[in-house]
């Protein structure tokens, strides 16, 4: 099993090139299910969840062809479907459910395994199966498979979700786009990635228009049209770099990102007392020595702070000046790189949803182990900052989410290696 070897502490310098989100490759990649004419996507970021997820569409009989860097992909039908999604391709990767809704949508029927993924809380999927049964799927729950299947084609109802949920929400735009009739999405999520999403099906001609901050209409169409597509830049591994540059005196330019879809996480950075300019597709993050402390910052749903880069941020804050505090209110089990951190000298209070930040700790370089994705780099942001050596162990869930991190990291000044 892979693990990083980081010495620190490391100046930070030079510029960072972002890769295509995964968070919106994923369903874009779900929704090519849908079409029957090929699909050509652009820059897909080469990382596991996309490797899996174009794995699981293969083995649902999509055929898939590479350009040389892979980071182009055609997409397009064969004559023979499958409707099976085995736990195995699922067990690692959230998104495995998202498949679910574009299969009922155009073959009528699936078994679909229930999703694996981070560790990071309940995140249940019957906001997906409650919603999906009121455009008419049918559906029963046996051995750790969801066995669905509608009478024909899915109808359009008016849904309003109980709880505003990204990956709910990227399930019912997939499976109206083809349903007979207008579906109303109501309270839906309004991440960039979903408007990803919904920027690719229109332009292969689904009828998807926001009728407001959180309310989706779609008008079902017969057929979606071949098309290219580029997927939008990472937000959340430029967000993540952005705070590399704070926590290392750095002075970095972070490229191919629109820096409005991160204002909110820029202007707690300003805060800091970091110095940030952007221009177009650029932010230039100069960070400081005296970091300053954050009172109270709350991890909610987009347009807001988002909770994957919570550990990252309470990486800067254990070096800041003063008492931080930051309120996780999206999943549960979210801090489970806290004590990780604490073995790296961090002086961090959990009390049930709250973590108070003790700043000013002088990080000492030690073995750690990665819990999910987003604590994951954390951590390596943690012993960039360190005095020594420090061991990140299980790099697997590292992998599924950021493209040739240790590349990127080592361009810019980080003492970095891998070890298999």
């Amino acid at each position: 099993m892979d693990k990083f070897l980081i010495k620190g502490p490391c100046k930070i310098k030079g510029e960072v090139l972002i890769s295509g989100s995964k968070n919106a490759a994923l369903p874009i990649l779900a929704s090519t299910l849908l079409f029957d004419k090929p699909v050509n996507i652009k820059n897909l970021p080469r990382v596991k969840d996309v490797d899996t997820m174009l794995n699981l569409l293969k083995s649902l009989g999509s055929v898939i062809k590479y350009s040389k860097n892979k980071k182009t992909v055609t997409i397009s039908k064969s004559k023979k479907h499958n409707v099976f999604v085995p736990y195995s391709l699922v067990k690692t990767m959230r998104a495995g459910i998202l498949v679910l809704g574009p299969l009922i949508a155009k073959y009528q029927k699936s078994i679909t395994s229930l999703p694996g993924g981070c560790l990071i809380g309940a995140r249940p999927v019957n906001y997906h199966l409650n919603a999906l049964k009121k455009l008419g799927m049918k559906y029963k729950i046996k051995k750790g498979y969801i066995h669905a299947r509608s009478n024909g084609k899915l109808k359009g109802n008016n849904i309003k979700f109980p709880k505003i949920s990204v990956g709910a929400t990227e399930q019912l735009i997939m499976s109206a786009v083809l349903a007979n009739g207008l579906t109303l999405l109501q309270n839906c999520a309004c991440e960039p990635e979903i408007k990803d999403l919904t920027n690719f099906l229109k332009l292969a001609g689904a009828n998807i228009k926001w009728i407001g901050k959180r309310t989706l209409q779609i008008y079902g169409v017969k057929s979606l049209k071949s098309i290219k597509y580029t997927v939008m830049g990472d937000r959340i591994e430029a967000g993540t770099f952005c705070i590399a540059a704070c926590i290392a005196e750095g002075d970095l330019k972070i490229k191919k990102i629109d820096s409005n879809i991160i204002n909110t996480e820029l202007n707690l950075l300003r805060k800091t007392g970091a110095k940030i300019k952007t221009i177009k597709n650029e932010i230039h993050v100069k960070g400081l020595k005296n970091i300053k402390s954050v009172s109270n910052i709350k991890t909610k749903e987009y347009p807001n702070f988002p909770t994957d880069l919570q550990a990252q941020f309470m990486v800067l804050l254990c070096k800041a000046n003063g008492r931080s505090i930051i309120t996780e209110s999206i999943f549960e089990n979210r801090f489970m790189h806290v004590a990780e951190l604490r073995r790296l000298g961090a002086k961090i209070i959990i009390k049930k949803n709250k973590a108070i930040i003790h700043g000013g700790s002088k990080f000492q370089g030690a073995e750690l182990m990665s819990s999910d994705l987003r604590a994951s780099v954390a951590l390596v942001l943690a012993a960039i900052i360190a005095k020594g050596k420090s061991v990140i162990n299980r790099i697997y869930h590292l992998d599924r989410g950021y493209e040739k991190i240790e590349r990127k990291l080592k361009k810019i000044g980080v003492n970095i290696k891998r070890i298999s």
